[in-house]
């Protein structure tokens, strides 16, 4: 019996397979390795995905993302003849045909002082209230403008003073009876000084008293500005009062304590 038994575990067991040196240091590295894993697999916690932007590794891989996202590029005004960049605080031109404002560096500006041959004017930067300025009210109403806010400018291209009044479409030429205009002109010699194309007479008569400014003309199209981007409706809303408001102040202010 005991040699029955012998003879089947010896027949059940597997004969181990011969290994060399080089086989056996393989298994015995394979082992450590495992052991070395177990051991380290009792410590292995969740990394945090703020201690994620601290691994120098995530770190490169995120850098790399974002050099395929685009980043909005910041809006810088430059000189629209020379492409110079400018500041907040720079000079306007008046390109005579298109009757346009643009932008403009100092050097390029001065080119166009008192040349009557360019297409293009400077435009002043003073702002004179004129607190002496004479119009009553039916020389107002003779001049046939329909809303309480306009301005005056002598153009050389039409060849006459041409009066404008701001809209929620834009700026409106209207026509002016140049012999109640000279009747202004004669009780107002101040008019004759205004530099044509680029200075006005800019009106607001929804004041009390009403106020007269001699305001450069890009003053004037940035009044037509805020009517033509806050107008709602039929009587506009509240927001463009309030803002043609801000805007007269600001202009009374820009004077600084300058009156004719």
């Amino acid at each position: 019996m005991d040699l029955q038994r012998k003879k089947k575990r010896t027949g059940t067991r597997r004969p181990r397979p011969h290994l060399t040196r080089c086989d056996r240091d393989q298994r015995g590295q394979a082992r450590a390795d495992r052991s070395a894993h177990a051991e380290s697999s009792a410590f292995v916690t969740c990394t945090p995905m703020s201690a994620m932007g601290e691994n120098p590794a995530g770190r490169g891989s995120f850098t790399r993302l974002q050099q395929f996202v685009r980043k909005p590029r910041e809006r810088v005004e430059v000189c629209e003849l020379c492409a110079t960049p400018l500041g907040p605080m720079h000079r306007h031109l008046l390109e005579l045909p298109k009757h346009r404002i643009l932008c403009a560096c100092d050097p390029c500006a001065i080119l166009f002082v008192d040349n009557a041959r360019q297409p293009y004017r400077r435009i002043p930067r003073d702002v004179r209230r004129l607190d002496h300025f004479q119009m009553d009210d039916q020389e107002w109403d003779s001049l046939l403008i329909p809303i309480k806010l306009a301005f005056f400018v002598n153009s050389s291209v039409a060849g006459k003073v041409v009066a404008q009044y701001p809209s929620p479409g834009g700026a409106m030429e209207s026509s002016l009876d140049l012999e109640y205009w000279d009747a202004i002109v004669n009780r107002n010699p101040v008019l004759h000084q205004f530099a044509p194309d680029v200075e006005a007479l800019l009106v607001n008569r929804i004041a009390s008293p009403p106020q007269y400014y001699r305001a450069p003309i890009d003053h004037c199209y940035r009044l037509v500005g805020i009517i033509r981007s806050h107008w709602r409706g039929l009587s506009g809303g509240s927001e463009v009062w309030k803002q043609i408001d801000e805007f007269f102040q600001l202009l009374s202010r820009a004077t600084g304590g300058f009156r004719a």
